[in-house]
């Protein structure tokens, strides 16, 4: 597909595997995303959604190029229309391409989370992170303190203002809200959304669809490693109607508000991935086509989808 002048993250074909040792020392690889697709522009929020397992938060580390040594990287990762090279992503991570991380683990637990905050540029960026600090209400004596002093909704705070603090072209929050009160997670996202507005770019990937879609502007949806839809966060809020694929259809049918319809099946395991299209075993719509040949991508409705019958 022709890419868009404002598009700063443009992702496609990304397969990703990891090379593992079976009995004997044989060496195989266990697929675990494939053929996935995401661009993000700037100006605009793009959720991430999608069950356990697939695919999220191996994307955030396929971009920021911080996945494990026996991960096998296929496909195109594209920064400002530049191929996304391993020194390019070094070059990057942390100044132009910034990271919410998922656990409170990457808190550095020797150093105060002020110091830690701040960075390199201490003297400069203090005055602000106090402001973040504030609007998060995080105690002033917050910053003197170490991780293992702070709860987990605190951690998070922390976590996120890392971020926040910086000058970064692309945020990717990995579950930014998890141990945060419905008040704090508005904030933090309010504050998303402000970088948004400014001409950045945020990657929100999240399990909380009802939260996301009051601030992005796109949801991708993902499901076994790969992407099925891309929408505007307007359809998820206007019903299974304008959305495009059956799974999408399915995440809004589940959700409390729309009757917590549950989705028969399960999500393939990596490994055991079926032929053709990966919903297909779960699909009411499911024709011979599906089991034998992956679908495309095609434009439907402003939206993209991977799917023989979306409509």
């Amino acid at each position: 597909m022709e890419q868009r002048k404002d598009t700063l993250l443009e992702i496609h074909d990304l397969s990703i595997a990891f090379r593992m040792y079976d009995k004997g020392l044989e060496q195989s690889e266990l697929q675990v995303i494939s053929d996935l697709y995401l661009s993000v522009r700037r100006g605009e929020i793009v959720a991430v959604v999608g069950s356990s397992g697939s695919g999220k938060s191996l994307l955030a580390s396929a971009i920021l190029g911080i996945l494990p040594d026996n991960a096998v990287v296929k496909g195109h990762l594209h920064y400002k229309g530049e191929e996304l090279t391993a020194d390019r992503q070094k070059q990057l991570r942390g100044s132009e391409i910034a990271l919410v991380p998922q656990s409170v683990a990457f808190l550095d637990p020797l150093m105060k989370v002020g110091a830690q905050v701040d960075g390199h540029k201490k003297h400069k960026q203090t005055g602000k992170r106090r402001g973040i600090f504030k609007r998060f209400g995080l105690p002033e004596e917050t910053e003197k303190m170490y991780p293992f002093q702070l709860s987990g909704g605190m951690a998070r705070r922390v976590l996120v203002s890392t971020a926040l603090i910086t000058d970064a072209e692309l945020i990717i929050a990995d579950e930014p809200t998890p141990g945060m009160s419905l008040s704090q997670a508005l904030e933090a996202l309010k504050m998303f959304r402000e970088m948004a507005d400014e001409g950045r770019a945020v990657v929100l990937i999240t399990h909380d669809i009802d939260l996301a879609v009051e601030f992005a502007d796109r949801v991708a949806v993902f499901y076994a490693g790969t992407t099925v839809e891309t929408a505007y966060a307007s359809d998820f809020k206007n019903g299974p109607e304008f959305l495009r694929h059956p799974y999408s259809k399915a995440l809004w049918r589940a959700m409390p508000q729309n009757g917590f319809e549950p989705l028969e099946g399960f999500q393939p395991y990596a490994g055991e991935l079926p032929e053709g299209c990966l919903f297909a075993p779960r699909c009411p719509y499911k024709t011979d086509e599906c089991t034998k040949n992956v679908p495309p991508v095609e434009l439907v409705r402003g939206g993209e989808v991977r799917c023989y019958h979306g409509a």
